[in-house]
């Protein structure tokens, strides 16, 4: 018997747990699995000395036997029996025999303070367990958590109320040996509607982790690192929840932990069980997401609106070229005008005009000045390299979403190539030519004339009409879709620029 402790006090009788948390070597049980004897299974002494819930009974130094209100740590002498003794019976009086009930009274009061509102019942909860857990909460109030946290804390299940404490690393420590002074509870789980089941894989690495979801949407995991341990915890939380749930509408109370408390031997089923709906729960997280996603796409403004209150300004490079045309309300693109002058400003004799390309990485920068500023100087010093201007040319006219000759038009085209009589062949291309929309017909004048000009200077640049009609003829007529006979398409599509340009003349007349 422990010094200090009366007869009666249930502390000096080890609780019921597995032989082989505890080996027969040790004096004394460590404290990280307590079940007092007033537990879920067995009944409370009713001893007529025996002390009140929520009070202990111990010796002082002084030698007087005092009760210790657990909650408020207030002591209360206790008087001494009913003597049997008839010299005796006239001194005591039946008040004196029994407990200080207004002390006790007192005591629920004190309870009723500092428990959770929702069990005020007017009498102080039994301690069904305690021990050393790690816990981490994980969504709070519905709210996940960015990050899992997790340490050591006392533990401790009553009445219907699971509360961790905060602890520090030393009583967390000590707790192997003795219950640590408790502090503030950290936190405090109503078990009523509360699910208590084995927590999958995608929770958590750990092993032998149990997931505790309370009514207010509240998700805590908890864990020990002994399998019997934390099975006996399983078994005493659903006990809890089964008990103080008894009352609730069946929807809800089917929602409570009904686990099934079997040997340790069902813990790999129980954890497969809990494996499959968590699987099931997170396709129901992703259905939610997709759902969200789906009204938020819903909700977004439509590109037209965007234009119109000006958040989006309406590009150059991929715009096709009817309607870059009337938003500019011209027949030519500004941009295409822009580079034949200034190309024809800095010289046409410059090696490999329109053959050799400029950097990519100032194309591109020069690309993005055109399509977000409508102030575009080409005399800029950025912009120096003949060849950067030229290939933002071709680039332009590669992105059109339809080529300068319509797909309309390209087998047209690529029949009249092919006829053997010269002269029948230069007209079915000039009457093409004409045939075509205001804005490419306009284009392609501008366009070939430039390039007349550019092979007038071949002398200097080296570029020749059969030169200038494979770099354009890819660019400026394509099929919509690829064919076959690609090689021989390519030869064809070259063949319908070069008579162009030999025959520029005759297709444009001046005006």
């Amino acid at each position: 018997m422990q010094p200090g402790l009366s007869p009666l006090d249930p502390g000096e009788c080890r609780p019921p747990t597995p032989e082989t948390d505890y080996p027969e070597s040790l004096t004394s049980y460590p404290e990280e699995d307590y079940s007092p004897v007033g537990s879920l299974s067995e009944p409370r002494p009713t001893s007529p000395l025996a002390a009140p819930p929520g009070w202990s009974c111990h010796v002082s130094p002084e030698g007087q036997t005092l009760y210790t209100n657990h909650y408020t740590q207030e002591q209360v002498p206790v008087p001494a029996p009913r003597s049997i003794c008839r010299s005796n019976q006239d001194s005591e009086t039946p008040a004196q025999a029994s407990p200080p009930e207004e002390k006790v009274r007192e005591g629920v009061g004190n309870w009723e303070k500092i428990s959770p509102p929702g069990l005020r019942t007017g009498t102080p909860p039994t301690l069904d367990k305690a021990g050393v857990l790690h816990r981490t909460k994980t969504v709070d109030k519905g709210k996940r958590l960015r990050k899992k946290h997790w340490s050591a804390s006392w533990t401790v299940l009553e009445g219907g109320v699971l509360t961790f404490f905060k602890d520090s690393k030393a009583s967390a420590a000590g707790g192997l040996r003795q219950p640590p002074k408790l502090s503030t509870p950290e936190y405090t789980v109503e078990l009523r509607g509360a699910s208590l089941s084995w927590a999958p894989k995608e929770k958590s690495s750990r092993k032998n982790v149990l997931e505790l979801q309370s009514r207010d949407g509240s998700e805590y995991l908890i864990q020990h690192d002994s399998e019997a341990i934390i099975s006996t915890w399983h078994k005493a939380i659903s006990e809890g929840i089964q008990e103080v749930s008894a009352d609730l509408p069946p929807e809800e109370e089917s929602q409570s932990s009904g686990a099934d408390f079997g040997s340790s031997e069902r813990l790999g089923s129980w954890r497969e069980d809990e494996a499959r709906l968590g699987a099931a729960a997170a396709e129901g997280d992703l259905s939610k997401v997709r759902h969200r996603l789906r009204k938020f796409l819903l909700k977004r403004p439509t590109l037209q609106s965007l234009r119109e209150k000006g958040y989006i300004k309406d590009q150059v490079f991929g715009c096709p070229l009817a309607a870059l045309c009337e938003r500019e309300r011209s027949s030519v693109p500004r941009f295409v005008q822009q580079c034949i002058r200034t190309v024809e400003a800095r010289g046409l004799d410059i090696d490999g005009l329109y053959r050799i390309s400029g950097n990519l990485a100032t194309i591109q920068k020069l690309r993005y000045k055109v399509d977000h500023d409508e102030r575009l100087d080409l005399d800029d010093g950025r912009w120096e390299d003949v060849h950067v201007i030229t290939g933002a040319l071709k680039l332009f006219f590669r992105e059109l979403p339809e080529p300068l000759f319509p797909f309309s038009h390209f087998r047209q085209f690529i029949a009249a190539i092919k006829l053997q009589d010269q002269a029948q062949r230069c007209r079915c291309v000039r009457d093409l030519v004409r045939s075509l929309p205001a804005p490419n017909h306009d284009t392609l004048r501008l366009l070939f004339q430039h390039l007349c000009r550019v092979i007038d200077h071949g002398n200097q640049n080296r570029m020749s009409v059969q030169s200038v009609a494979i770099v354009f003829g890819p660019t400026l007529l394509r099929p919509e879709t690829e064919e076959t006979s690609m090689p021989m398409t390519m030869v064809f599509q070259n063949q319908v620029v070069e008579l162009i340009l030999q025959r520029c003349s005759d297709i444009f007349p001046p005006h």
